[in-house]
């Protein structure tokens, strides 16, 4: 197997670098790679969410059974993913550029990629290619499986501070009216802070300025304000958008997509990285049979991304819709300072519960 990027590792990335307990669930099932240990070493131990809408309404709520995720950047996870995968015998290549697909004589398969690295470009067959090249991929455009979606358009700003006041074991979420600001914190006392601002839709464009949208966003809300008043931002502001990309199916016959590529859906409930990691098994698991039968298996990777995801994209087209919605994002504000529970069950939906609670009896079956 061989393993291309145009990044060279470690590299950052805009995340909110949380992992819900179904993530570590995840991690902790890869064989031989005790990821999912390693992960636990170096971060930070996140216990819950605390929700926060208008009106100065707040939710907390803790996962159940003791079950925890984990907080650490991409920069350190990535590698950590990149490593293992090595150590199993993937050869990796920094610095390639997908450029785009070929194709056969006919047209009706994928048969490798066309790649740029040093400046020189060159052919890669492959019996069958996983794209994960973004949400921006070339791979998925050129054969016009995904594009960005025309609403909604969403901007992300990222950055790193120290001195935040407040910040506990559960991550945070400030839904508010023009968007939402996630914060989490990260071990040696740092803080990821991610800003989601709808573009306004006569210019449909980020602001000029992304330190600018960070500064503007903290200091006009004052339930945050304060508790940054002694912080310093460490790191560049990443800016990411527009955030909405829709793919139409999950590949092509010697292709298949995965990550972002196979379409994103702003992660309001906290819980992108286990799209990312559950798709990644899944393309995985349809290479495979691809492989195997030598039949296309990217309608059934599509039908299993639907059952596998679909309660989950349902929920955060529903919670952007509440943002886009002044009167409904009061009343929900409402409801929550008076009945906390939707809010708690929401919190246990986006920490994959469920998922953690299954992983978690299997182990212990396993090893009674």
């Amino acid at each position: 197997m061989r393993l291309i990027d145009r990044a060279s590792f470690p590299r950052d990335k805009l995340c909110g670098d949380t992992l819900n307990p179904g993530s570590l669930a995840i991690l902790d099932a890869i064989p031989s790679a005790s990821i999912g240990a390693l992960v636990r070493q170096r971060a930070l131990r996140t216990t819950g969410m605390t929700v926060t809408g208008p009106g100065r309404a707040s939710v907390s709520a803790d996962y159940p059974d003791g079950l925890v995720g984990a907080a650490l950047s991409r920069r350190e996870l990535d590698l950590l993913l990149l490593e293992a995968a090595v150590d199993a015998g993937a050869q990796f290549e920094h610095g390639v550029f997908a450029q785009e697909p070929l194709l056969s004589a006919d047209g009706r398969r994928v048969t490798g990629v066309r790649i740029s690295s040093g400046g020189r470009a060159r052919r890669l067959q492959s019996r069958i290619v996983i794209a994960a090249d973004g949400r921006g991929s070339r791979l998925a455009s050129k054969l016009r499986l995904a594009q960005f979606a025309k609403s909604p358009r969403r901007w992300a700003y990222g950055a790193y501070f120290t001195g935040v006041d407040g910040t506990t074991s559960r991550g945070e979420m400030h839904i508010r009216r023009d968007g939402y600001v996630g914060i989490a914190p990260l071990p040696n006392g740092v803080t990821n802070v991610c800003v989601v601002r709808a573009a306004s839709e006569r210019h449909a464009r980020r602001p000029a300025s992304p330190e600018q949208a960070i500064v503007d966003a903290i200091a006009a809300d004052p339930m945050l304000s304060a508790r940054f008043s002694r912080a310093s931002r460490i790191s560049e502001v990443i800016v990411l958008g527009p955030l909405a990309v829709e793919a139409r199916t999950a590949g092509y016959p010697g292709l298949l997509l995965a990550g972002d590529a196979a379409g994103f859906v702003d992660p309001m409930t906290g819980d992108g990285l286990r799209f990312a990691l559950r798709g990644g098994e899944l393309a995985a698991e349809a290479a495979i049979r691809e492989l195997g039968s030598g039949v296309p298996a990217f309608d059934a990777l599509q039908a299993q991304r639907a059952r596998e995801f679909g309660g989950k994209w349902r929920i955060n087209r529903a919670l952007r819709s509440l943002v886009g919605s002044p009167r409904a994002l009061d009343l929900a504000a409402l409801v929550a300072r008076r009945w906390s529970a939707p809010v708690e069950y929401l919190i246990g939906v986006a920490g994959d519960i469920r998922l953690a609670r299954t992983t978690r009896k299997h182990s212990l079956l396993q090893h009674a």
